[in-house]
């Protein structure tokens, strides 16, 4: 069966491990610091923390910049659960902004008509948190001049741009956010098998991520109220073992070093898809802005399926018996029940991710997919699509 998405892994990685497995750490050792380092390096922040997933990257950058229950949080419904439940997690209001036709990312426009909404209001927002939606960055540039002008702190959830570049540049992330958070799940572009961090150039945001991933607790002089001994430590505030492994981490350096490779064939696979799809009636290939570099971890085709004979469910039953599994990214999260019984949303709140859940389809899209794959898909989607 192909998959949608799916973790590569070569003997180079499973020696990684092998030597870390038969070491002397397993967790909190030094293939934790190695692997942030590697970070730095690639990504280009002042610092990485290494935690145990991509949600518990959102969850404590939400603790380190101190929402709280008064705060407002924005963010795109075309997102993973994790994103808008981060704001929750901290006790934030989450509000949500509709997405733009083309990048399917955040639409810095009706961002700031939000924010403007809720100074009339007499409210504020606290922060914007922009995704990075299948690979394809956000308009960072748009939104830090946003969060600037309204004095709000700006967050990526990076998950899916793992080695694309904006403006020519792959280190952006950093350069625009206040945090960037990562995952590093088998179907990203690197993995840990669980795993995620939290970059950042602030080092007072460091610091607390690193002590809340552990219990809250430090061992810091000069933050100890008392001290009885070199044993001795301190919990000034609650935390979380949020903590990744040593395996781990040595598995994400051993990936990091493939990642532009990994990336280059994704971008192949989509390079196909687009040329094959590219003037097919009823389904439409994604774009990218000229100011982007995309990383494709999704490839989210739109297949108008009011204008063809068959369900989108059928489609998917269709495939499978071809073998092939498909998948939707995303359901709004705005309609997922906890949040319309909570929060008052309602279908019909944002139209243009309503109308892009209707259609969107992700075709399988990873470095492993060999051509032969790639050709099945293709002609099962043209076989059933022009029956």
């Amino acid at each position: 069966m192909i998959s949608y998405g799916k973790q590569s892994i070569d003997q180079s990685d499973i020696d990684a491990v092998v030597e870390v497995l038969k070491g002397d750490w397993l967790t909190q050792g030094p293939s934790v610091e190695t692997f942030e380092n590697d970070l730095q390096k690639y990504f280009g922040p002042k610092y990485a923390c290494a935690v145990s997933n991509g949600t518990a990257a959102l969850h404590l950058s939400s603790l380190a910049l101190g929402w709280k229950p008064d705060d407002i949080v924005i963010t795109s419904p075309i997102t993973f659960l994790a994103t808008a439940n981060c704001i929750v997690y901290s006790g934030a209001t989450p509000d949500f902004v509709d997405i733009d036709f083309k990048t399917y990312t955040i639409d810095p426009n009706l961002v700031e008509e939000k924010v403007k909404f809720y100074q009339i209001k007499g409210k504020k927002v606290k922060a914007i948190i922009g995704v990075d939606y299948a690979g394809h960055p956000c308009d960072w540039k748009a939104l830090r001049e946003i969060a600037d002008k309204y004095d709000l702190q700006l967050v990526n959830d990076n998950c899916h741009a793992l080695g694309a570049t904006y403006l020519y540049d792959k280190q952006y992330a950093v350069k625009y956010a206040d945090v960037v958070t990562q995952s590093y799940h088998p179907v990203k572009h690197i993995t840990t098998g669980e795993g995620g961090s939290i970059l950042t150039n602030d080092p007072v945001i460091d610091e607390k991520v690193k002590c809340l991933r552990n219990h809250g607790i430090t061992k810091d002089l000069d933050q100890l109220e008392s001290n009885d001994g070199p044993w001795y430590y301190e919990m000034h505030e609650v935390g979380y073992n949020y903590r990744i492994t040593d395996f781990q981490c040595a598995l994400g350096s051993s990936q990091i070093k493939k990642l532009d490779k990994f990336v280059q064939k994704r971008r192949e696979i989509a390079k196909r898809y687009n040329k094959s799809f590219s003037n097919v009636n009823n389904l439409k290939i994604p774009e990218t802005q000229n100011s982007v570099d995309h990383a494709w971890h999704l490839f989210p085709s739109q297949i108008d399926f009011a204008k063809l004979s068959l369900t989108k469910s059928e489609f998917f039953e269709k495939m499978k018996k071809a073998g092939i599994k498909l998948q939707v990214h995303y359901i709004p999260v705005h309609l997922q029940p906890f949040y319309q019984n909570n929060y008052g949303f309602k279908p019909g709140d944002y139209p243009v991710a309503e109308k892009f859940y209707e259609k969107e389809v992700s075709l399988p899209i990873y470095p492993d997919l060999s051509t032969e794959d790639v050709s099945l898909v293709v002609n099962n989607i043209l076989e059933i699509i022009f029956v």
